[in-house]
């Protein structure tokens, strides 16, 4: 009946999980970076598509991948956190809005130079990562809280760099997996 508040409750859901790039429920950010963006463009063009399309079945393709990166590289923070002592905090220290930001701006720098550290000494990011606006805003709460280099020295042997393929030392060949 039209009294009832909740005939429409599992299309909204359906509406929301549909624009929410970062697949947290309400993230009212999802436009503000420019990965964001990104996502955001391919939604809109896929969504202007006929579905039975190979245009379609890619770009759904796409967003489903890049999602899925997100989620992990999300869930390998979470991890290194959790294991830092930061069980309840977690969720906390990886959230940001549009609201949020650096709590001094001296860290800026501080922090811009150790999300590259991460990114070039370890495997906390895929390979074709573009560097996040978001993980600016996570490492600025790891150095006000002094976890910083402890989060990288975790993230090193959790997630150590893999030795690239094409580099051949002494004539030696790499080891195949």
């Amino acid at each position: 009946s039209n009294n009832n508040p909740y005939t429409s409750f599992g299309a909204t859901l359906a509406r929301d999980e549909e624009q929410n790039l970062w697949s947290t429920p309400h993230d009212v950010t999802h436009t503000e970076a420019d990965d964001d963006r990104v996502l955001y463009n391919m939604i809109v063009v896929r969504n202007q598509l006929d579905k039975d399309s190979e245009e379609w079945q890619k770009l759904n393709y796409d967003i489903y991948t890049l999602r899925q990166t997100r989620k992990e590289v999300r869930s390998r923070w979470k991890h290194i956190l959790e294991d830092l002592g930061f069980q309840k905090e977690v969720d906390s220290l990886l959230s940001v809005t549009k609201l949020s930001i650096i709590s001094d701006s001296q860290n800026m720098g501080k922090a811009r130079d150790f999300l590259l550290k991460l990114a070039e000494e370890t495997n906390i990011f895929p390979t074709s990562w573009e560097l996040s606006e978001r993980y600016l805003f996570v490492v600025d709460r790891l150095i006000a809280l002094d976890a910083a280099d402890e989060f990288f020295k975790m993230a090193s042997v959790v997630y150590p760099k893999r030795p690239s393929k094409e580099r051949v030392d002494d004539g030696q060949k790499a080891p195949q997996c």
